[in-house]
């Protein structure tokens, strides 16, 4: 229902952004449209392994893997992934739906989505180009820490 009057807010936007200026809506539809042809090659195999992925896994295989009897090892494969992978928000969450749904925990789903978004291993070399060896490297630390208090406080109570 939300995503229904998210769609339809936008539409009333637009409709009455086209109203008060054509000019203005055309381009701004354009560049839109451009920023999508752009993010479209770098994000489109990875909603494809995704899709992929839960396809092939069975929701058993799932539970098994990140499900909240995984414990630990759950918890850590959570972690790594999260660190290694890169992903935007936008696919993250709605990954995290679909896992949840296929039936991985609370926690390890969490210990994911606070890592990916929060860790970076592969980003690391641009990140100490930025701001030195030190920061970076505690940065990551820190946030990696977090993820994992964070993670087992919401493993915890949920």
């Amino acid at each position: 229902m939300s995503i229904i009057a998210l769609y339809g807010i936008t539409a009333i936007l637009l409709l009455w952004s086209w109203r008060r200026d054509k000019k203005k809506s055309v381009a701004a539809l354009k560049k839109g449209w451009k920023a999508f042809e752009n993010l479209l090659p770098q994000f489109l195999p990875i909603i494809l392994l995704i899709g992929l992925g839960l396809a092939v896994l069975e929701p058993s295989t799932i539970s098994r893997i990140l499900g909240k009897e995984s414990g630990l090892t759950g918890m850590a494969l959570a972690a790594v992934l999260g660190s290694i992978i890169l992903m935007p928000g936008f696919i993250a969450f709605p990954l995290a739906a679909s896992l949840l749904a296929a039936g991985a925990g609370y926690g390890q789903i969490a210990m994911l989505l606070t890592t990916l978004m929060m860790v970076g291993i592969v980003t690391l070399p641009l990140e100490i180009s930025y701001f030195g060896k030190w920061l970076a490297i505690k940065r990551n630390a820190l946030a990696f820490v977090y993820s994992v208090i964070a993670s087992f406080a919401i493993g915890c109570i949920l």
